[in-house]
């Protein structure tokens, strides 16, 4: 099985989940390319039994590196298996308000790239307040701050990912037969 995963990412976090998917596929015998959404420019999507692409949610929106890739390969995508890593603070947590956010957004992507993903997985981001300019600092730690115990050290880098978790769900997938 060849695999694609091309991704997007702000602070790097999704690259690492991407690579972390590509090593799991590897490790289990599949061929993996992984790629930067900005580097797939004349991708062979043909060669590929599956793609993944992966990218992070800011301010209600995916990189338009990504959407402008999925609106490129559309026709491609939806003719092949598909799955749809996005990555966000909000899928750390178990507000209903948080994850019922999720639709509508996803709703706008698959609206505005003509792309419909067999299969999407939100998957939790990191916090990574050494990597934020002065402005996304500010922001993000006010969001963190609403939605953490008193105390909590808001000026640490932490990462939400649940590993075990994407293994999990990235076995389950490469299980499906593809449609």
């Amino acid at each position: 099985m060849t695999v694609l995963i091309a991704y997007a990412t702000s602070e790097g976090q999704t690259r690492k989940i991407a690579r972390h998917i590509a090593d799991r596929i590897a490790d289990g015998g599949g061929a993996v390319e992984l790629v930067h959404v900005a580097d797939a420019e004349e991708i062979e999507l043909g060669r590929f039994d599956r793609v993944i692409l992966a990218g992070s949610i800011h301010i209600g929106h995916y990189q338009r590196a990504l959407s402008d890739f999925a609106a490129r390969y559309a026709d491609q995508l939806n003719s092949r298996a598909t799955m749809f890593v996005s990555v966000s603070l909000a899928a750390a947590g178990h507000d209903a308000d948080d994850w019922n956010g999720f639709e509508p957004i996803l709703d706008d992507f698959k609206a505005a790239t003509g792309w419909t993903p067999g299969h999407v997985a939100q998957v939790a981001g990191a916090y990574q307040p050494s990597r934020y300019d002065i402005f996304r600092r500010f922001v993000m730690r006010r969001i963190v701050a609403s939605k953490q115990p008193a105390g909590t050290d808001l000026d640490a880098d932490k990462e939400y990912t649940d590993w075990p978790a994407l293994d999990a769900l990235v076995d389950g997938w490469i299980r499906t037969p593809a449609q």
